[in-house]
């Protein structure tokens, strides 16, 4: 299978990028039938949105020279052939953002992660949140409050106290970020097939900005938010280091 290389501009990966151009044949990513990523879970994300936005896609491995590296396999310069012929395939269905701003302008964005909404000033945000055109939540006072798939579950969703989900489990959190109203309200799992609404109660005195997993759009009235089934993605994992594996550990990680 022919692959091409991308790679970070971190000198961790620029280094390992010359030592496995010396060891293996790589081709333009035009002409790649699959990926090969060097960096971490944030130049893994560009990746996936480049390939999103030019309809070109392709199934990525990627070697972790990052932080965490959650999204990614360990770095080996051996046996990377046997690797990707091993790898086990993962299929990620991503969010797609459809947002509506004060002034009337209309954007659309793929979220692999999570969306979020978050307040511009010190002034708490005012929400109000429909599940599949019906309110649920006629107005939340947050900071803010995001969507996660699967597989952002464990990334901004966790740290914001929502649940992790099992890749395959066919579901999406909607987590608050530190809610003021309704006090005790923690957030729901729902079913992937939902279509969140959201729309901001004083968009002007109480901005509130959206963002798809690192793209920011600011000053928004609604935004929509449901699976795009149209253009999955599939990532490349070591058998013995999966990605369901990863998500099932990090409940039990203190």
């Amino acid at each position: 299978m022919s692959r091409a290389l991308l790679v970070s501009p971190s000198p961790a990966a620029r280094a390992a990028e010359e030592r496995l151009r010396a060891t293996y044949e790589f081709v333009p990513p035009a002409e790649a039938e699959m990926i090969v990523a060097l960096g971490g879970d944030g130049y893994m994300l560009q990746v996936l949105h480049h390939m999103l936005e030019s309809r070109s896609i392709k199934p990525v491995f990627g070697m972790n020279l990052g932080t965490v590296g959650f999204l990614m396999n360990e770095w080996r310069l051996d046996r990377l052939e046997q690797r990707i012929a091993s790898a086990k395939p993962f299929k990620v269905n991503p969010l797609r953002m459809s947002v509506i701003t004060v002034e009337g302008e209309e954007i659309s964005l793929p979220a692999i992660n999570e969306v979020s909404l978050l307040r511009e000033t010190r002034q708490t945000a005012r929400i109000e949140v429909s599940v599949n055109d019906r309110v649920a939540l006629p107005e939340l006072v947050c900071d803010g409050v995001l969507v996660a798939t699967p597989a952002g579950s464990t990334a901004y969703n966790l740290s914001a106290h929502g649940p992790i989900l099992p890749l395959g489990s066919g579901l999406i959190a909607l987590t608050p970020i530190s809610p003021f109203r309704p006090r005790r309200w923690r957030g729901a799992i729902l079913p992937e097939s939902t279509k969140v609404r959201f729309r901001i109660l004083d968009p002007h005195k109480r901005p509130v900005s959206a963002v798809g997993d690192q793209r920011e759009v600011r000053d928004v009235a609604t935004v929509e938010v449901a699976i795009d089934r149209t253009t999955p993605l599939t990532l490349l994992f070591d058998p013995e280091h999966t990605l369901d594996d990863r998500i099932a550990a990090e409940q039990f990680i203190a």
